[in-house]
């Protein structure tokens, strides 16, 4: 489990924020693929990632929960197949049930209707009405990590899902990530403030006065600029 402080503020930031923030501390950046969506517009989910891979039958989800706490978000490996759905409204009631905080998958999904009644967080490639129509063998580390894309996540990640997408982050340095993260968002906050008090973006970035320095030094590149001024959208 995440420790309480991280969680809390994990519950005030953005997977943009995060994103930002593993570039900063140099922390290999891991999100999912764009095309991993929410189920339905302004779901979020945060917690530690208990992986499972889908062989073809429901009994691997319910398994993975006999081993899941109260918290953790379900990632589903299943290989990224779009000719079936592996998740239903059924399992979505029991992850619920079982009080993790939400599913993330590498597949595909169904019975949206009543995701969306249930109101878990869930996160998949979209939908198709089929399940599936197969029994594949269980591979030894069913319950020991998961790949999502290109990125291979275990317990030892964190995940945190919205409307931006999905990023998974490495639990040994979330402090480090969050702390690094709030420190962007309040920035970019007063920025957005200044900006709606009429206070432009370039004047704010002290653009004139960059433009001016790189005309006199072709290597004083915009993000050192940054730097030197505070200003944090960009690493």
């Amino acid at each position: 489990m995440t420790s309480g402080d991280d969680s809390i503020q994990l519950d005030q930031l953005t997977t943009a924020h995060l994103a930002d923030a593993c570039l900063r501390v140099q922390v290999p950046l891991r999100c999912a693929p764009h095309v991993m969506r929410p189920a339905v517009a302004g779901m979020r989910a945060s917690g530690r990632v208990r992986p499972v891979r889908h062989v073809g039958s429901v009994d691997v989800f319910l398994e993975a929960l006999e081993q899941a706490d109260a918290g953790d978000v379900l990632v589903v490996d299943n290989d990224g197949r779009l000719d079936e759905s592996c998740v239903g409204d059924l399992v979505a009631r029991e992850v619920k049930g079982a009080g993790l905080a939400g599913m993330v998958i590498w597949g595909l999904h169904r019975d949206n209707p009543e995701v969306a009644e249930i109101g878990l967080p869930l996160f998949s490639l979209g939908l198709i009405p089929a399940g599936p129509q197969r029994l594949d063998p269980r591979p030894p580390d069913t319950f020991e990590a998961a790949n999502v894309g290109p990125h291979r996540v275990t317990s030892s990640d964190i995940v945190l899902a919205d409307e931006d997408g999905v990023l998974f982050l490495p639990s040994e340095h979330l402090a480090l990530i969050v702390a690094t993260a709030a420190g962007i968002r309040d920035t970019e906050r007063r920025q957005a403030l200044a900006m709606a008090g009429g206070q432009s973006l370039r004047e704010q970035l002290q653009f004139a006065e960059y433009l001016s320095r790189r005309r006199r030094d072709p290597q004083h590149g915009f993000r050192q600029h940054l730097r030197e001024i505070g200003g944090a959208i960009e690493e």
